[in-house]
């Protein structure tokens, strides 16, 4: 079946058979598909591209059950954490001290943004449930290092406490993915 249009060149009725008015959808969304591909980068990731906390400001000390964040000139140890796009740390362990000040630089090896979060299993999952819900949530702890492709970032934490914590990247896909690692804080009073 024809339908008829009005042309916007001549403001005259034309005809549009169905083959036109399918090469017209087509094209439509064709656009709207590239259109929607340029923003893409800009939603893809987790924050936005700004990393997290880069001790630009006074340093948050709220004890948290894996420690307390610290100055970066009160760090004794600097430990390099890889971050790459097969989402894996290394190391992925981590033997510390009760009492110890760490600095822990997150390297990005990879194309994509990853991020690197200190804190228990279960607060672990679920901060990355609220991030596949909220992907594009912004916030600024000193646990936590978000660091674009080829790119670093520091977190200076004191392990106040013994146990065994955990780190993560939880952009939305990378914790599920395995992007996780361990943290076993000795006791100081132990020989």
């Amino acid at each position: 079946m024809d339908t008829i249009e009005t042309s916007p060149a001549t403001k005259h009725p034309t005809r549009m058979d169905a083959s036109a008015r399918t090469t017209r959808r087509q094209w439509t969304m064709l656009t709207t598909a590239v259109l929607a591909s340029a923003t893409w980068p800009a939603v893809g990731y987790a924050h936005g591209e700004r990393p997290h906390h880069q001790g630009t400001g006074p340093v948050i000390r709220e004890q948290k059950p894996w420690g307390i964040g610290a100055a970066a000139d009160e760090a004794r140890r600097t430990i390099e954490i890889r971050m790459t796009d097969d989402m894996r740390f290394s190391p992925a362990h981590l033997e510390v001290t009760e009492g110890e000040t760490l600095r822990l630089r997150a390297v990005n090896r990879g194309q994509v943004m990853h991020e690197i979060v200190i804190g228990t299993r279960d607060e672990l999952q679920a901060h990355a449930e609220l991030m596949r819900k909220h992907p594009n949530m912004e916030h600024d702890e000193p646990y936590m290092a978000h660091v674009p492709p080829r790119q670093r970032g520091e977190i200076v934490w004191t392990f106040n406490r013994p146990g065994d914590f955990e780190f993560a990247c939880l952009i939305p896909g990378h914790f599920e993915a395995g992007m996780r690692g361990t943290i076993r804080v000795k006791s100081a009073s132990r020989p």
